[in-house]
């Protein structure tokens, strides 16, 4: 072998030895990394909240699993925007995440122009948390018990009965048109600001129906001041398992809203992976599952993957939604 080849092969192996030594330092830097820092889950609604239950039930496991602080910073308001920044304007080193319902990413785009952020664009899913059921509920002076009963009562009076919401765009308010759409219904829509005053004017007799959350509804179902007929998520809950879904009635309905975390894009796949796997692990224990299911929610622990793909179809259907209710973007 001449000098010049000996050269170049000595040159190649210097370079295949500094890349795996750059590999190796990752690997070990990571961890570290994990170990050493903070971890803040910027949650983009109020304390007490959805997003907010799940992020501080799921924080104190992570702190213990980690072995690094996670601490829940809430940071609400312009429709997700001031969270989305603090994200962008945190290190891409995943030391900052997004814990949000997918809503954030589903239903702002297709309401708001020029939001400030772009799912694809500034978001990586990292583990699907949870998820929280939606039910139908009744005012009992409807007279009817189950979902069949309710579909035929309505279709008999086109226009005669009314539903409430937390508003126009609204989970609650999209939930019904997709419903209304799916089964030919004609019922009025009457917002509310919040289900602090939907409920009660359910419980009024001023609206006859809403979807809404089991926690705002289950005390009203156990002393008979409402009726729970349908379930929006695609199968059974374990918490009101005799509650059928919808799903049963209209092939594919699901439109209850999923809880996650997502991580600025270019954070490190390592990164992504370990938080994923044990967002995972922590959603399988009988502690997270119990607490969540006393605020109505359920647990998921789905992979970055699963959560992706679940992001993707509810920006779908609720882009249907939208477009049904006769909602332009504002």
């Amino acid at each position: 072998m001449s000098t010049a080849a000996q050269k170049i092969k000595v040159t190649a192996l210097q370079t295949l030895f500094l890349m795996a030594c750059g590999v190796l330092a990752s690997a070990i830097f990571i961890p570290c990394a994990l170990a050493q820092s903070t971890l803040r889950l910027i949650v983009p609604n109020p304390a007490g909240g959805l997003p907010d239950t799940v992020a501080r039930i799921f924080a104190k496991q992570l702190t213990e699993r980690l072995g690094r602080s996670v601490v829940v910073d809430n940071k609400p308001g312009a429709n997700g925007v001031v969270a989305a920044q603090a994200i962008a304007a945190a290190p891409k080193d995943g030391s900052v995440m997004l814990l949000a319902d997918a809503t954030m990413f589903s239903v702002n785009p297709w309401l708001y122009k020029n939001l400030g952020y772009d799912y694809k664009r500034d978001f990586v899913p990292v583990s699907w948390a949870a998820r929280a059921p939606l039910y139908l509920a009744l005012h009992p002076k409807m007279g009817v018990n189950n979902f069949a009963d309710w579909v035929a009562l309505v279709k008999s009076k086109p226009g005669a009965f009314s539903y409430g919401s937390s508003g126009v765009g609204s989970i609650h308010h999209l939930t019904t048109e997709a419903l209304k759409a799916a089964l030919g219904l004609d019922i009025q829509h009457i917002p509310f600001k919040g289900t602090g005053q939907s409920v009660p004017a359910l419980l009024g007799g001023q609206v006859d129906m809403l979807f809404s959350a089991l926690p705002s509804l289950s005390g009203f179902v156990k002393s008979g001041q409402v009726r729970l007929v349908g379930n929006s998520a695609s199968k059974r809950s374990t918490q009101e398992p005799q509650i059928p879904t919808i799903a049963e009635h209209v092939a594919g309905f699901d439109f209850a809203p999923i809880i996650g975390i997502f991580a600025a894009s270019g954070t490190p796949t390592a990164m992504i992976d370990r938080i994923s796997s044990e967002m995972a692990t922590i959603a399988q224990t009988s502690e997270t599952q119990l607490l969540l299911s006393a605020a109505g929610i359920e647990s998921v622990g789905g992979s970055a993957a699963q959560f992706g793909r679940a992001v993707t179809d509810e920006i779908m259907r609720y882009g249907k939604a939208v477009a049904t209710a006769g909602l332009k973007p504002e």
